[in-house]
């Protein structure tokens, strides 16, 4: 619903790659924010507090190099509104932390394990090395 896994992930490739790769959040049907995103996303320096959910369609943009889904309905999606277009299209299984049960700080500790996720999966594919010091 472009409120939890998308935004996080945009966030991260923008903090990691700054005016480097052109990214945008979108997903398979619109939601509404999620405070447990903007918490666990707070505690690494990505503010995300001015997210708003959209769907593909209101994305309204075309000419992108990579899509990157991260829910099987949104892979779908993706590849059936790029069907004909030249778009390298991946799916990378991640988990629905809005499904955690329990205690708040078991909640937001599901969070963490997503947002930890994604951030090393978007390091390793586009090879993210740390800025030099000095």
């Amino acid at each position: 619903m472009n409120a939890v896994r998308s935004p996080m992930a945009a966030c991260i490739a923008r903090q990691l790659f700054p005016n480097q790769i052109y990214v945008r959040s979108c997903g398979a049907r619109s939601g509404a924010p999620d405070p447990f995103v903007d918490a666990v996303m707070q505690e690494i320096g990505c503010d995300i507090s001015r997210h708003r959910p959209k769907t593909f369609e209101e994305l309204d943009e075309s000419g992108f190099d990579l899509i990157i889904s991260l829910a099987p309905e949104a892979h779908h999606k993706a590849l059936e509104m790029t069907r004909t277009e030249a778009v390298e299209v991946e799916y990378w299984p991640t988990p629905d932390p809005t499904l955690a049960t329990g205690s708040r700080d078991q909640i937001l500790d599901s969070y963490r394990g997503v947002r930890d996720l994604l951030m090393a999966r978007i390091k390793k594919r586009f090879a993210w090395s740390p800025a030099p010091s000095g």
